[in-house]
């Protein structure tokens, strides 16, 4: 008998092998196919009406575009129903205005909470202007401000019919998780004799994760591919309308994987640019984006599952000390170019709120938004231009699953610096703010710690939820 069980042992031991690895890749991927539903949709937002151009600086309305402008909707559902639908856009900047009408739309329309709404802005400079007071700012005439509340109206419009599309698709899906990385973005913080001035920095901090979210369906093909970089998206200054690099290689991924639908999320690359610049520059960096995620969708990405935890929140960033009443007086009188003139119309706008209110705003509301993937990915969603800092903090403080951290989120208002970039000065720190009427000064050094405190906070509280310790 015990010579019998020694000659069919080692078949026990191979079933058992392969019993033992069937239980725990069912463990690994099994949850997955049934936590999540996902649904995709995309619209086309080029400006069909003459628009003038975000970052051309230039009144003229524009209708020619090298490639049309999308609106991508990525919804995610887990086994309990919660919600966040992800949309991705390939405009400038998010104004507070557009933000707070979507909440209120698509909670509305669709039962989605402001927690579960999560809008990102690629930053192309060729992408049509969305803030109305801005081209007040700069001294346009009054009829190129209807131009752009006419086409904010019609892009709120198309970002309600997306989602709705997105949300109708839900059904089975898999996520999946894995990253590469990309060369071409630099620094462009430059320490010379006169300060840190905007040019490109070899030495400087960067960020070149190329994070990637795959969604298959149940069939196991590739539905979406949502991806994400740290670098302004200016490679290619030109009078047509287009979506930069992050358009290059959306158009370059879903060439390579077809019938997938490819997103953009801009990460923290406010003092990040291109090496290069031009057309074929774009073209290229584009590529290059591309190819990292394409090693990234072929490597061995791990499952992501549920349950989906999702916050939000705005938290109050102090402003430092405000100018007096004599310092806005004097920038009212000055004179000079264009951008000197920039200078003075907002010292107007700011002379007149202390006369009208007695004071100038101490704080402004910052969006913070998180969201766990279960314990296998952490998406922290930040608002504004933010400094690359953030990304780097943040990846090292935050243990367990891996971490993206994406800039451009929810609201754009103005550069968000960190206490280094604040003590250094230059644009990101305070040579930006003539071109903002909402900041009166510089933010103070209390910047950096009240946004990543924020952060840790709502993650911790999103871990207490589900039992968890905090991360």
């Amino acid at each position: 008998m015990q010579s019998r069980f020694n000659s069919i042992r080692p078949f026990f031991t191979v079933a058992a092998v392969v019993f033992w690895s069937a239980c725990l890749l069912s463990a690994k991927t099994c949850p997955a196919q049934a936590d999540w539903k996902a649904g995709i949709a995309s619209v086309v937002i080029t400006p069909q009406a003459p628009t003038p151009m975000a970052g051309a600086f230039s009144p003229v309305p524009r209708t020619e575009k090298i490639h049309d402008l999308h609106a991508k909707a990525l919804a995610l559902e887990d086994a309990k129903g919660t919600r966040l639908v992800i949309v991705a856009l390939d405009i400038c900047m998010v104004p507070m205005e557009l933000r707070q009408a979507m909440e209120n739309e698509v909670a509305r329309r669709f039962n989605l909470p402001p927690n579960g709404l999560l809008l990102n802005a690629s930053h192309t400079h060729a992408g049509p202007e969305t803030r109305p007071n801005r081209v007040v700012l700069y001294g346009f005439p009054p009829e190129v401000v209807q131009q752009v509340e006419r086409y904010v109206a019609w892009l709120q419009g198309r970002l309600v019919e997306v989602i709705g599309a997105a949300l109708e698709d839900l059904r089975p899906a898999t996520l999946s998780f894995s990253q590469d990385q990309a060369p071409f973005a630099c620094n462009r913080r430059l320490k010379t004799e006169n300060g840190y001035q905007m040019a490109r920095n070899p030495d400087g901090r960067f960020d070149h994760d190329v994070p990637v979210l795959q969604v298959k369906g149940k069939d196991g093909k590739l539905r979406a591919v949502l991806f994400g970089y740290a670098c302004h998206a200016t490679s290619y200054f030109s009078p047509q309308f287009h979506g930069d690099y992050p358009a290059i290689a959306q158009l370059a991924v879903e060439e390579a994987q077809p019938g997938a639908v490819a997103m953009f999320l801009a990460g923290c690359g406010a003092d990040q640019c291109p090496t290069g610049s031009g057309l074929e520059a774009m073209k290229q960096q584009g590529r290059q984006l591309a190819e990292a995620v394409s090693r990234a969708i072929s490597s061995d990405a791990r499952p992501v599952r549920g349950p989906l935890r999702v916050a939000i929140e705005q938290v109050p960033l102090e402003f430092d000390t405000p100018p007096t009443r004599e310092e806005l007086l004097r920038q009212t009188k000055i004179t000079g170019d264009a951008r000197t003139m920039i200078q003075r119309r907002r010292a107007e706008v700011l002379l007149k709120e202390l006369d009208e209110t007695g004071t100038l705003r101490k704080t402004y509301p910052y969006y913070v938004h998180v969201a766990r993937f279960g314990d296998d990915l952490t998406l922290v969603a930040l608002a504004w231009e933010v400094v690359v800092d953030y990304s780097l903090r943040l990846k090292k403080e935050l243990t367990g699953p891996p971490v993206w951290v994406a800039g451009y989120s929810n609201e754009m208002y103005n550069y968000l610096p960190s206490l280094r970039v604040l003590k250094e000065g230059g644009y990101e720190a305070e040579g930006s703010l003539t071109r903002y009427t909402h900041a009166p000064a510089r933010f103070a050094p209390s910047v950096e710690a009240t946004v990543v405190g924020k952060v840790h906070e709502l993650l911790g509280k999103l871990r207490e939820s589900s039992g968890g310790s905090p991360p």
